[in-house]
């Protein structure tokens, strides 16, 4: 029993000592309602409770009066309470309700894998009857691959399919996820056909298990909520099923998703939210164990370093515990391929260790990252050691945000006026260089930097360009926002990007004003207008991403691994003029790289610069609005490029010994779409020179800061 040695019950007081973890930390895999067809058994942790029961309901509406029955659970090991019935209670719902401190509450189980509307009943479930046909031989497409192979997608189940104009029959669902043929009014594919032929590895989806913020009782009434609110963290969110009343509907279709999309080649990764809850007082936790689950003062104070109003004890045992049980849950259970750990920074270390390691143990292919900001937050245990940026050598495996990156490229997020490189500012060579090593400063490792400049949070890429460089023309802008992406797609690291970005994602209000925080703007705001795609000017920015990714995925030389690779294999080229960066990439030996040399620049200068390269002939990959693995043009001597956008030429390993004609320029078609409206022409001369790097045109406007 887990009781004091004196006989006493444990009290809210003992939650972190010694003694309390010693006497009650359940190590068993049990806890929840385990099925099979002749009987079920219920297991709950409750070491405080005086008494537990389990209550039988023949629904999940919570308001329904159907009661079937109430059953005593027995005290076992370690705090655990438990009771069996025989027969086959698939499709049965139940609660249960705790005897604490002379006070019943009745609860979900913590351990709920499903629940009726709105997530206040669980359900009794055959987790096989969910399966989707070929389950058993479903397997993440991406397996055996580094994390810097990963091209990853954020998007929001419901902006996929909730503009009018997506073409998809399952607004806001699951299964409309993996809808094909879908299309726009003028025939553009839309949905997972878009995403497909995008050409991304990973699929991140924003939270998918059961939250509180949307009614699922309503759901003909408009609502939307981002979902960083959970409710149940094992049971996928009734909104997104086509029946949120009947428990096995939301599980069916979160699989047939998932093996829908393993189908088309992607991957997929889970947003969990582990720091906090959506109402600490009624989560299902603290109801049987009152305030264990989370972090609150001698005063009574609940720690708010998430700004949630409650942040979760991750240091104690069995909060440990359940968050690696549940992580290893969705791993196995739902086959998810990687999962993103929101404010990671408020979880510890040995919680993060202890997931990765037990989720590995039979998917070693599965990737983990998350937001490893320094917040302040009151430990219930000291000198525990916090999943931060700074700490990154203790959680070798997992990754973080770049926010280094973010910041540099496009300006703070907390100023719109602020300019980023991209966008005209100064001073931030240095930074870029650092970020496409893979060198951000707080890791020396690509494998644990994600090179971003937008996801949900804050504006839109596009809009934080409309705000912080007004001056410039729709062109220029489209062209920051494409430079933006090259330096993420072709860095050292593991790239990610909000859905929507490729089309120049832009969140309005129908007054035109920019939305900073869209978390429950309606649809009109944050659905993904496929509409757009009927402009020449979106399908070429679509173009020009697919084209980066392709790039990015023909070139290993591009994914690095290790800090001791990059050094050997990058050189940062000296003395470039302001605003610009260029780098020289050796790819020759490197297995599968059919490079023997890379030359890289980012250009974010409002003026054409013209440069001198390395003797030799180059072929073009990336140049001016395109991209992609075909060649565009052969140049040796001399190149000119365009304001705000990158040069990517390649010497292959194979075509080293041709001597290629001495000029030659693109066909007229080619060089019609690359051509700038500022420069009348993009010349790709072949004059050769003797200089190394040597480069005219414009003056340096402004000298480089210091180095370290």
């Amino acid at each position: 029993m887990c009781e004091k040695r004196e006989g006493r019950l444990f009290g809210r007081e003992d939650y972190s000592s010694e003694e309390f973890e010693k006497a009650c930390t359940y190590p068993g895999e049990d806890l929840g309602a385990n099925w099979s067809r002749e009987k079920t058994v219920f297991r709950v942790w409750a070491p405080t409770a005086s008494g537990v029961t389990v209550n039988l309901y023949q629904s999940g509406t919570p308001e329904a009066e159907d009661r079937l029955e109430q059953i005593p659970m027995e005290k076992g090991e370690m705090g655990t309470w438990t009771a069996e019935k025989a027969g086959d209670l698939n499709g049965v719902y139940y609660t249960y309700q705790a005897e604490v401190d002379g006070v019943s509450r009745e609860a979900c189980d913590p351990y709920a894998r499903t629940t009726g509307v709105n997530g206040r009943r669980a359900m009794v479930i055959d987790l096989e009857s969910t399966n989707p046909p070929g389950w058993d031989g479903d397997r993440n497409p991406h397996a055996g691959e580094n994390f810097t192979d990963a091209v990853i997608y954020e998007l929001h189940v419901r902006d996929l399919s909730s503009d009018p104009g997506s073409g998809i029959h399952h607004t806001g669902k699951f299964l409309g996820m993996i809808e094909t043929g879908t299309c726009n009014s003028q025939g553009v594919p839309t949905g997972v056909d878009h995403i497909r032929e995008l050409g991304i590895t990973h699929l991140h989806l924003m939270p998918c298990y059961d939250y509180a913020s949307v009614d699922e009782a309503r759901l003909d009434q408009p609502q939307f909520n981002w979902g960083y609110d959970p409710l149940n963290f094992n049971v996928p969110e009734g909104s997104y099923a086509t029946d949120p009343y009947h428990g096995e509907v939301r599980v069916s279709e979160m699989k047939k998703m998932i093996k829908g999309l393993h189908d088309q080649g992607i991957s997929v990764i889970m947003d969990v939210v582990y720091n906090h809850v959506y109402d600490s007082g009624s989560f299902s936790f603290n109801q049987l164990v009152p305030g264990y689950f989370s972090r609150i003062s001698p005063q009574g104070v609940y720690s708010n370093g998430s700004g949630c109003g409650n942040d979760t004890a991750t240091e104690r045992s069995m909060v440990r515990k359940y968050i690696v049980d549940s992580v290893k849950y969705w791993s196995e259970e739902y086959h998810i391929d990687g999962f993103r750990f929101d404010l990671v920074g408020l979880i510890d270390v040995e919680t993060i260790c202890a997931v990765m390691q037990a989720v590995h143990q039979k998917r070693p292919d599965v990737v983990f990252y998350g937001e490893g900001w320094s917040m302040w937050t009151e430990l219930t245990k000291p000198g525990c050691a916090m999943t931060t940026q700074q700490n990154a050598s203790l959680v070798p495996g997992f990754a973080f945000f770049s926010d280094t990156m973010r910041n540099a490229l496009r300006g703070s997020v907390f100023d719109g006026n602020a300019k980023g490189f991209v966008s005209g500012g100064s001073g931030l060579e240095e930074a870029i260089e650092r970020c496409f090593m893979g060198r951000p400063g707080w890791c020396d490792s690509p494998v644990q930097s994600v090179n971003y400049a937008s996801c949900h949070d804050n504006r839109t890429l596009m809009d934080q360009i409309t705000l912080a460089a007004p001056e410039a023309s729709r062109e220029e802008q489209v062209h920051m926002n494409n430079l933006a992406a090259a330096i993420c797609l072709l860095s050292q690291g593991i790239p990610f990007f909000q859905a929507g970005e490729e089309m120049l994602r832009s969140k309005r209000r129908p007054d035109g004003g920019i939305v900073e925080n869209s978390y429950n703007s309606p649809d009109g705001v944050n659905g993904l207008k496929w509409e757009n795609l009927n402009q020449e000017e979106y399908r070429k920015t679509f173009r020009y991403y697919k084209g980066l990714i392709a790039f990015r995925r023909a070139h290993p030389v591009l994914r690095l691994t290790d800090s001791g690779q990059v050094g050997s294999r990058i050189q940062v080229v000296p003395d470039m003029p302001a605003h610009t960066v260029a780098f020289q990439l050796d790819g020759s030996g490197l297995e599968g790289e059919s490079a023997e040399k890379l030359y890289v620049m980012f250009h974010a200068g409002d003026q054409a610069l013209e440069a001198a390269l390395p003797q030799g002939m180059w072929h073009v990959y990336i140049h001016g609005d395109t991209a992609g693995t075909g060649v565009l043009a052969c140049v040796q001597g001399r190149v000119t490029v365009p304001p705000f956008s990158a040069l990517v030429l390649v010497q292959e390993a194979d075509r080293l010994g041709e001597e290629g004609p001495k000029e030659e320029k693109m066909d007229p078609q080619q060089e019609k779409s690359h051509r700038p409206g500022w420069l009348g022409g993009a010349l790709l001369a072949g004059a050769a020179l003797g200089t190394f790097w040597a480069v005219r045109g414009r003056k340096r406007q402004k000298s480089r800061p210091s180095r370290d």
